[in-house]
């Protein structure tokens, strides 16, 4: 299949409409305006044979012409007229027509049933239009035949149709004006707009673009300039994340580096062997943890609403669960569980998650108490985590939930993140509360 440009397709689309108004005026323009003159024609044939209408006497003689049969061809509007007497058999008036016309004409008369009909006939290539009208003449029957060839007929169709081919003509010139003003104003916001995609391909999106004019192109515009901030606060989120991740995990290498190196020079760093064994291990927990956690929130960023698993969950079945996890943690803390009982849609296995991260949290501020509760809102349900912890301060409550972003006692940075983005895969939205005994974390998804 042939490919075309924007340019080219305007022009196709023009010389398409051109072409095809032409194909149907050449069609159609022909058949309707030759009928619309045959009509004019026979028109003028009874109106000029209505000057005729008077009665006739045995002393009437229709005027004679100069111009035989044949010749009145030539004239435009030429008229002639006949009349035929039944009593006497005879034709009198103008030339008398070649006998093989007067033979059509005369059966035609003596056949007619109405008063007055229309009739065409082909001789020598032309066409004979003729009107007969029965009329009484002395008080018998006879009959007017009034003619005139397809001169004016053929003559205005010419003159039509060539005047019609003129304007064809300048109309067709003058549409190309339209044309040529629509190619270069769809070319150039595009040639603009596919300049800066090609910047955006070479990943230089620095440059603001804005284009003022047209209301759609600057819709288009405003569309690209949306686009052009997203893939630069992405590629910064990407470069903080690779910082911060290489910042999280640099640490705890090179503790388990210093500490095996001393252990392999002979010196313990700690008291003994197991002692020293024992931070070595607890900082590859911690790095297991923090390549887990980046993994799980990598996968969480690539994961579309669509894709998780929805099925009907009892808040009991998670929070006593996590309960049990977190419970030998902290033997100062207690856990107070409300709405065990309620039931919602979600995935099991994102939703685990989040509370997890959330009790993780509160049990770095939590001093004695914990609550894990879920409320019913109507179409929504709450999971609050509450803790009776210090309250955080108000500036740093818009950033908790940003990737990598610690508070005092933040470990990863990495915990509230996953929390909003698996909020965000249920279609719901997080909070932080400060509350007179503590701080709440709030997350409101769906029941369905």
């Amino acid at each position: 299949m042939m490919k075309v440009n924007l340019t080219q397709r305007i022009w196709l689309s023009f010389i398409a409409i051109i072409v095809l108004v032409g194909l149907t005026i050449t069609v159609i323009y022909p058949i309707s305006i030759r009928g619309t003159l045959t009509d004019e024609t026979y028109r003028i044939i009874e109106q000029e044979q209505a000057r005729f209408a008077n009665p006739f006497s045995d002393y009437f003689s229709p005027p004679q012409s100069e111009l035989d049969f044949i010749e009145r061809r030539e004239a435009e509007r030429s008229v002639g007229h006949l009349f035929l007497f039944d009593q006497l058999g005879t034709l009198r008036g103008e030339p008398i027509p070649p006998d093989e016309v007067l033979q059509e004409i005369v059966s035609n008369a003596v056949n007619q049933e109405g008063n007055r009909q229309r009739y065409e006939l082909t001789y020598h290539g032309a066409t004979l239009f003729y009107v007969i009208s029965r009329i009484e003449s002395d008080g018998e029957e006879a009959y007017q035949i009034s003619y005139m060839w397809d001169t004016y007929r053929d003559l205005m169709v010419n003159r039509l149709w060539e005047r019609l081919v003129y304007l064809m003509l300048i109309t067709s010139a003058l549409s190309l004006l339209p044309a040529i003003w629509l190619k270069r104003y769809l070319r150039q916001p595009l040639r603009v707009l596919g300049d800066r995609f090609e910047q955006i391909a070479k990943r230089n999106w620095k440059e603001p673009f804005r284009w003022e004019g047209d209301e759609d192109f600057q819709k288009l515009s405003d569309q690209f300039e949306r686009m052009r901030q997203n893939l630069i606060r992405y590629d910064r989120s990407q470069k903080t994340f690779i910082q911060h991740a290489s910042h999280e995990l640099k640490t705890p290498i090179m503790v388990v580096k210093t500490y095996a190196q001393s252990v392999k020079d002979g010196i313990m760093p700690k008291d003994d062997l197991g002692q020293t064994m024992d931070v070595i291990l607890e900082e590859a927990d911690r790095m297991d943890k923090r390549v887990k956690d980046m993994l799980y929130f990598t996968k969480l960023d690539a994961l579309k609403k669509e894709t998780i698993n929805l099925e009907e969950l009892v808040f009991g079945a998670l929070a006593f669960r996590i309960e049990e996890r977190f419970r030998m943690q902290r033997e100062d803390i207690t856990f107070v569980i409300e709405g065990a009982d309620l039931k919602f849609k979600g995935d099991s296995e994102h939703l685990q998650v989040l509370l997890e991260n959330l009790v993780e949290n509160s049990m770095r501020y939590a001093k004695d108490t914990i609550w894990i509760r879920a409320v019913d809102e109507g179409k929504n349900i709450a999971i609050i985590v509450k803790n009776n912890g210090e309250k955080i301060e108000e500036e740093d409550i818009p950033h908790l939930f940003d990737p990598f972003r610690k508070g005092n006692k933040g470990q990863f940075g990495l915990g509230l993140a996953i929390v909003r983005r698996i909020a965000e895969l249920h279609h719901g939205y997080h909070e932080v509360l400060n509350e007179e005994e503590g701080v709440s974390f709030k997350i409101t998804i769906p029941k369905s």
